[in-house]
């Protein structure tokens, strides 16, 4: 039997009409940048996946090259790189990452990026300054990305910068399930919620929901000529002889934690934990949050930390579960959303 027939009955048993060709199987890679091969690795752990090697390079004068070393051609490519420290290399290694799997033919490209770069320069405040945000969704965008998946944005509003899908993950379920398997009895009963100010307000009200406690607000005001200072003003709520959870997105120098905290057991809070998604932890952050006004800090591992800016006192979960149950959604064309209790 000659090959053309050879593939016509092939494709009657594969019930494919004559003279079309059977449609490809979907092929899902997971792929990482040099920012937090740990993360990766668990990420594609979980997933059960093979990490697809690239070959990365920094030359003398600093530029960064980058190249897949298998077929990455029709896949579904998923690409993890973290932005910690130092924030630009990551990204610009992120675009030359971004251009090889399109010039390699990739069906769709992810980029799977738990803290988003510039996040916190979401909008102008003053004249004459950028919206930096934007810049990086357009950046990435234009480098060859299809879609973004990250983790509790300082600004929903980032959503809509890019031109694509963006799934906007939460690591509240992640956090939330260490406090109720580790909270004591008395903790429970005095349990209070704190938003460390009042953009963080929205989040600590769920937090409440959840929770079943009373909601407490700091009230503070930035200098907004002078980074990294904040004055913190009054307290919004009871939290005298109460355990407060002091609830943020990032954790940047800490100085705003460490005020919220002092101020909170000035007035009379028995105990202060603090929880946060994104350990920046810049300097001198990892001193400041030892501070003995906080008792214990919780936070995940979507940026990597070394051992030098780790202490007894902090608790780090693992983010690679939840991106890797999202990145299963989207492979298989379902609900990130329903994730989180939303709609399927």
């Amino acid at each position: 039997m000659g090959q053309k027939k050879k593939k016509a009955a092939l494709d009657r048993e594969n019930g494919v009409a004559p003279g079309l060709t059977a449609k490809t199987k979907k092929r899902l890679v997971v792929a990482g940048g040099r920012s937090h091969p740990e993360l990766t690795a668990a990420v594609a752990a979980a997933l059960g996946q093979e990490i697809a090697p690239v070959e990365h390079r920094t030359f003398a004068s600093g530029e960064i090259y980058a190249r897949f070393e298998v077929s990455i051609r029709g896949c579904d490519l998923f690409i993890v790189q973290s932005f910690g420290e130092p924030v630009n290399e990551w990204l610009m290694e992120t675009l030359i990452m971004l251009d090889a799997a399109k010039r390699a033919s990739a069906k769709r490209v992810t980029l799977v990026a738990p803290y988003y770069p510039y996040s916190r320069q979401d909008k102008k405040g003053r004249g004459r300054e950028p919206i930096s945000a934007r810049l990086i969704a357009d950046m990435l965008k234009v480098a060859g990305a299809d879609r973004i998946m990250s983790v509790d944005l300082h600004a929903a509003q980032i959503q809509g910068f890019f031109d694509g899908p963006v799934d906007h993950l939460f690591a509240k379920p992640v956090l939330l399930e260490h406090f109720v398997g580790t909270m004591t009895a008395e903790d429970r009963e005095t349990l209070t919620i704190v938003s460390p100010d009042m953009g963080r307000v929205r989040v600590a009200d769920t937090w409440s929901d959840s929770l079943g406690a009373p909601l407490a607000i700091i009230h503070k005001r930035r200098d907004p000529k002078v980074a990294n200072q904040v004055s913190v003003h009054e307290i919004v709520g009871a939290v005298d002889g109460r355990t407060c959870l002091l609830v943020d997105d990032m954790i940047d120098t800490g100085g705003t934690i460490v005020k919220a905290a002092q101020a909170l057991k000035a007035n009379g809070a028995r105990k202060v934990i603090v929880a946060a998604t994104h350990a920046i932890f810049s300097d001198p952050a990892s001193e400041r949050l030892q501070d003995e006004s906080i008792d214990q800090v919780v936070i995940t591992d979507t940026i990597p930390l070394t051992e030098s800016r780790r202490w007894d006192g902090l608790t780090i979960l693992p983010i690679a579960p939840l991106l890797a149950a999202a990145i299963k959604q989207v492979f298989e064309d379902g609900s990130v959303t329903s994730m989180f209790g939303g709609d399927a």
